[in-house]
C-alpha cells in the first residue's frame, strides 16, 4: 500500500511518513505539485499510489489544482486527503468540491491523520454489486445498480462512485428524511468525517440530474427524495 505525502514542509512530511510507516505503509514524499503528479502517474513511485495526502498551499500545482486534475484524469477514484492551514467552512467546501475525500486542518495530530488515512482507505473500497439487483425507476430517472448505470430521459450520465451510492440509497428510501450524519454513516459507512462532504455531494447530484432530481431539503433535519413511490424490476445485468 503506497501513500503519497506531498507538502513543501519537510518536517510535516517526515512526521507524517513516520506515523504511516508505523502502520506498515510504504510512503513516497514530494515537496511540490509537479513531483506529486509524477508519483500519481506512476513515474516516480515504487508502487501504485493508493491514497494521496496533498498540501493545499504547496508549489504549483497546489493541492486543490492537483486534486481537480486527478479527478479528471485516468485514476479519478484515487482517495485524496487535503492538508491546509485554512480552517473556514468555505475553504473546506472548496476542497471537497475539488474532489477531496477528507480535509485536515493544520496544526494536526499526525496520529489522527494516520487514522483518517485508514478510514478513507476503508470506505473507498467499494464492494462488488450483487448480481440481479433491481432496476430503479422514478419518472425519467433509471438506475441499474448491477451495471452501475444512470439514465435521465434516456441519456446516460456519469456519476462518481459516491454520487452513485447516494442516488441509489435515496431512491431506495423515498420520502425518508436523513440528516447529514445519517447519510455519512448509512450511505458510505463513515464513522466520522466533514459534514460538508454530504452537502457537496448533494449539490453535485442535483446538478447532474438537473431539473429531474427530486432531492428535497428538509430544513433543520436533512434531505429526502421526493415522496412518490419508485418502481422496481429485475436487472438483466
Amino acid at each position: 500500500m503506497c501513500i503519497l505525502v506531498a507538502d513543501d514542509d519537510p518536517v510535516v512530511r517526515e512526521v507524517v511518513r513516520r506515523y504511516l510507516e508505523r502502520d506498515g505503509r510504504t510512503v513516497v514524499e514530494t515537496g511540490d505539485g509537479r513531483a506529486a503528479r509524477a508519483a500519481l502517474d506512476g513515474m516516480s513511485a515504487p508502487d501504485e499510489v493508493e491514497l494521496a495526502v496533498l498540501d493545499v498551499m504547496m508549489p504549483e500545482p497546489n493541492g486543490i489544482e492537483l486534486c481537480r486534475a486527478v479527478r479528471s484524469g485516468q485514476r479519478p477514484d484515487t482517495p485524496i486527503i487535503l492538508l491546509t492551514a485554512l480552517g473556514d467552512e468555505d475553504d473546506r467546501v472548496i476542497g471537497l468540491e475539488a474532489g477531496a475525500d477528507d480535509y485536515v486542518t493544520k496544526p494536526f495530530s499526525p496520529r489522527e491523520l494516520a487514522l483518517r488515512v485508514t478510514s478513507v482507505l476503508r470506505r473507498s473500497t467499494r464492494p462488488e454489486p450483487a448480481p440481479h439487483q433491481r432496476i430503479l425507476r422514478d419518472g425519467p430517472i433509471t438506475v441499474n445498480p448491477s451495471a452501475q448505470l444512470v439514465f435521465v430521459d434516456d441519456t446516460a450520465i456519469t456519476l462518481t462512485p459516491r454520487e452513485f451510492d447516494l442516488l441509489v440509497f435515496l431512491l431506495r428510501n423515498p420520502g425518508q428524511v436523513y440528516s447529514r450524519e445519517g447519510l455519512l454513516e448509512q450511505v458510505w459507512g463513515w464513522d466520522f468525517g466533514d459534514l460538508s462532504t454530504v452537502t457537496v455531494h448533494i449539490k453535485r447530484l442535483r446538478a447532474k440530474l438537473g431539473s429531474r432530481h427530486r432531492i428535497d431539503t428538509v430544513w433543520g433535519r436533512g434531505y429526502a427524495w421526493g415522496r412518490t413511490d419508485i418502481t422496481g424490476e429485475p436487472s438483466d445485468a
